[in-house]
């Protein structure tokens, strides 16, 4: 069990971690770099940090759904707290998974073809996913940290 909590923590720190980061630092930061440069980056950002995404959307699910039955009895024993960060995990995997086959495939093309204004409207796709995970991730990590001392 210690593993298991251990890896799932990793990932969610990683990958809400990474996303506050680029969200709340990154982004700031490259507002003053010429649009070329600024999405050019962006594409090098992304691709060497969703490598780390998806290997927290596998780990997460994983080590949870092995927490839930291996140590709580299923979902039916589990408290509320365990089927929040069920759910909203499941919202933030689903709306990863849009983001990198529809919205970052896109935005890779119009890098691609140096097609800027296609390319920052795109990214403002990703943008905004990025930051409804960012809240849900926050959000569910206090779930996590909190949920066992609900009453």
């Amino acid at each position: 069990m210690p593993i298991a909590i251990a890896i799932h923590a990793l990932a969610a720190v990683v990958w809400v971690g990474g996303m506050f980061f680029a969200y709340t630092v990154l982004r700031p930061s490259l507002g003053k770099f010429e649009p070329p440069q600024r999405l050019t980056l962006w594409n090098d950002v992304f691709e060497r940090f969703f490598v780390w995404v998806w290997m927290a959307v596998i780990a997460l699910p994983l080590t949870g759904y092995y927490l839930t039955f291996e140590y709580l009895g299923g979902f039916g024993s589990a408290g509320m707290h365990v089927h929040i960060m069920h759910l909203t995990g499941l919202v933030m995997i689903a709306l990863f998974v849009f983001l990198y086959f529809i919205a970052y495939r896109n935005y890779r093309g119009a890098v691609a073809a140096k097609d800027w204004p296609l390319a920052a409207k795109n990214l403002n796709t990703i943008r905004q996913i990025v930051g409804s995970n960012t809240v849900l991730g926050l959000l569910t990590v206090i779930v996590g940290a909190s949920g066992r001392l609900w009453g």
